[in-house]
């Protein structure tokens, strides 16, 4: 994990890579550096850096507070130049709102946008991503 604040920008890479890789199987590995990773998803400008950040940050156990700050770089994450974090922003939203009701109506209207004018992985990520949502969205 320190890797991800190196100074060498291959270590940081490679560092989220790992992170996110092991991550997958066994989120409970992030959870002592939670308010660490939400500073620098804040704060990371590397564009490999982010995507990774946009897929681990979800995987946590965020209070309110926490979840509202994720939404709010995500939702920034959007509006970056690489297309891959921004369609990683589009996978940590669609996660997000997995989990909370109160943005899924939200998310799902981003999904549609991102179909209708995101790059060709934003539309077939956002493809996918509506169909987990809407299935989600039947049920509440």
């Amino acid at each position: 994990m320190e890797g991800l604040w190196s100074e060498n920008v291959l270590v940081r890479m490679r560092a989220a890579d790992a992170a996110e890789k092991v991550t997958r199987e066994n989120p409970e590995l992030l959870r002592p550096f939670k308010r660490e990773l939400l500073g620098l998803m804040a704060e990371a400008t590397q564009q490999e850096v982010r995507w990774h950040l946009a897929a681990m940050v979800p995987r946590l156990t965020l209070n309110a507070k926490e979840r509202q700050l994720a939404i709010s770089l995500l939702n920034r994450y959007l509006e970056d130049r690489s297309s891959i974090v921004r369609t990683f922003a589009l996978q940590g939203l669609a996660d997000l709102a997995e989990d909370d009701a109160s943005i899924l109506s939200g998310v799902i209207e981003v999904l549609r946008e991102a179909m209708r004018t995101g790059t060709a992985a934003m539309k077939a990520r956002s493809r996918k991503l509506l169909v987990r949502l809407e299935k989600t969205n039947a049920k509440s």
